[in-house]
């Protein structure tokens, strides 16, 4: 049996990726964010932000939402691997940025739970992997 070695930032240089994430995902969330498509497949649950820092599907996609989602992914890769700061790897910067993205989840948005379950954002806080920031 193969066992894999769970990643545990160090404090600062989880900082620094906390603040770099933010800063680093802007522009592509905030292309999507302005789509319509968008804003309808996330407010109806059919997409939901996960904690690798992806956006993936809640229900069988339509081609076109699979289509927007698998296009802002990319873009979401192509951030993370520019973005991620010196002594960090692209997917410890995704996770942190997918952290960060589930906390800013708005109240009836869907998000993916450490234990992968779909769950619904309501008032409070979101059910956040135990190595967020």
């Amino acid at each position: 049996m193969m066992m894999m070695k769970q990643w545990k930032p160090a404090g600062w240089a989880m900082a620094a990726i906390a603040a770099t994430a933010t800063i680093g995902l802007a522009v592509p969330s905030a292309m999507a964010q302005r789509d319509p498509a968008y804003a309808a497949a996330r407010s109806a649950g059919q997409i939901g932000e996960q904690p690798d820092g992806y956006l993936g599907f809640v229900s069988s996609p339509t081609p076109a939402v699979r289509d927007m989602v698998n296009d802002i992914n990319i873009k979401r890769k192509a951030a993370y691997t520019s973005g991620a700061p010196a002594g960090s790897t692209v997917e410890q910067f995704a996770f942190v940025t997918g952290c960060n993205l589930i906390a800013k989840a708005k109240p009836g948005e869907k998000y993916k739970a450490p234990d992968g379950r779909w769950l619904t954002r309501d008032a409070s806080p979101p059910v956040r992997d135990s190595r967020c920031p």
